[in-house]
């Protein structure tokens, strides 16, 4: 049996080489599609891991307390958890937040009211820019910096902007004392914080791009504004689970039993980000899967092509004592084997394009086992599929009236 399969690969061998140009347009149309394929799950995996990753970067002590009572998630839910205006109703109030800083093993508390509203200055304007309201907690708690100024929150007319909001409004790095306004009120620039080099965080909008206030002042903005998420530091890994179940059992008691908020722990926090990449991607591989299924109808096009060209071998081969199988099997595995080239090229080529698309992008592929078993593995199914089909044509075939075809 082992003598006879290595038969038929040299036999499948002998005939790719035999015929080089149809089997390299046959093999590039595999690795097309096999390339999007991979080079697609290999970057969101990626961005999926960004959010994970700057938990982690946080030893671990970090909590997030979000709207809503824990859910499996839907499709919408997870959309509205990226776009903090979406959410319609929050129960958690400033008050919650409030005694949330009393506990003894907190060690700093952010609630975070998000507004979207157009900013302008005497020299640009952004629309629907992102106006974040919270503490200076907020850049404690996720790692950012003030690079030129400060986050002064005693004075209501000061604010602080992101640098890349700073070039969009002034042309500049350095805006500091320049003047801005929302929803027609002045402010002053008092900070300008440091360039993020990603601008994905658990918080939901981008550090760059923001204009920065005291909850007061969003307020004062929009007294209606509701919080959508308190991000909580524990002072100590140790003590996280159970400051946890203390934020549940309180925060349940101060809301009446409802349980209307959900408090986030470790990957938790970053699930709704990693869902929503990965089910982007998978909706694109979807689509890339296209570019696949046209490469195996090049296969079956190909074989079927084969097995005309080489009816009297095959009348050959039967008159030897050759079986239905043995036919089936040596044409199978030609076609398998033009599938699986295209899958490993493919596979190279894809996570060569993922890194090549990371350059341009704040975040770098991830290499996984399941990419690998992906490429191999659906090449593997297009090869036997595609290839199926001619396969049991060429082993039903006549020997006689085989033979009776002119080579």
């Amino acid at each position: 049996m082992k003598l006879l399969l290595l038969n038929h690969i040299q036999n499948a061998r002998d005939s790719l080489r035999a015929n080089r140009m149809r089997t390299f347009l046959t093999i590039s149309g595999v690795a097309i599609g096999i390339a999007s394929i991979v080079a697609i799950l290999s970057l969101a995996t990626g961005a999926s891991q960004i959010v994970a990753n700057q938990v982690d970067e946080a030893g671990g002590t970090i909590a997030v307390i979000r709207p809503g009572a824990p859910a499996a998630g839907s499709m919408n839910d997870l959309v509205n958890q990226q776009a903090h205006g979406t959410i319609t109703t929050s129960t958690i109030t400033l008050s919650d937040a409030a005694h949330i800083a009393t506990l003894p093993t907190v060690e700093a508390v952010a609630p975070i009211i998000v507004l979207h509203a157009n900013i302008t200055s005497n020299e640009d304007a952004v629309n629907q820019g992102v106006v974040v309201g919270s503490s200076e907690s907020l850049l404690d708690i996720s790692g950012v910096k003030v690079s030129m100024g400060s986050f002064d929150t005693t004075n209501e007319n000061i604010i602080t902007i992101g640098m890349q909001l700073s070039i969009d409004l002034f042309g500049t790095e350095n805006s500091l004392g320049k003047t801005l306004t929302i929803r027609g009120q002045e402010f002053r620039v008092g900070g300008v914080m440091e360039r993020q080099h990603n601008p994905m965080n658990f918080n939901g909008f981008d550090f760059n791009a923001i204009a920065l206030l005291s909850k007061d002042q969003i307020l004062r903005l929009n007294p209606t504004a509701q919080i959508q998420q308190v991000n909580v530091k524990v002072d100590s890994i140790a003590n996280l689970d159970a400051t946890v179940i203390k934020l549940n059992k309180d925060l349940l008691a101060r809301h009446g039993g409802e349980q209307d908020f959900s408090v986030l722990v470790g990957d938790s926090i970053a699930e709704p980000t990693s869902q929503l990449f990965l089910i982007i991607a998978g909706v694109t591989a979807t689509i890339a899967g296209i570019s696949l299924f046209v490469g195996g109808i090049g296969i079956m096009n190909i074989m079927l092509v084969n097995v005309a060209e080489r009816t009297r071998e095959i009348g050959i081969r039967k008159a030897l004592g050759a079986t239905h199988s043995d036919i089936i099997w040596q044409f199978l595995i030609e076609s398998l084997l033009m599938s699986l080239i295209g899958g490993i090229i493919g596979g190279l080529g894809g996570l060569a394009l993922a890194f090549i698309i990371s350059l341009f992008l704040a975040f770098d592929p991830v290499i996984t086992w399941q990419a690998a078993l992906v490429a191999v593995g659906t090449a593997s199914i297009i090869g036997i599929i595609f290839g199926l089909y001619p396969a049991a044509r060429a082993a039903r075939k006549n020997p006689i009236e085989s033979l009776k075809q002119q080579s």
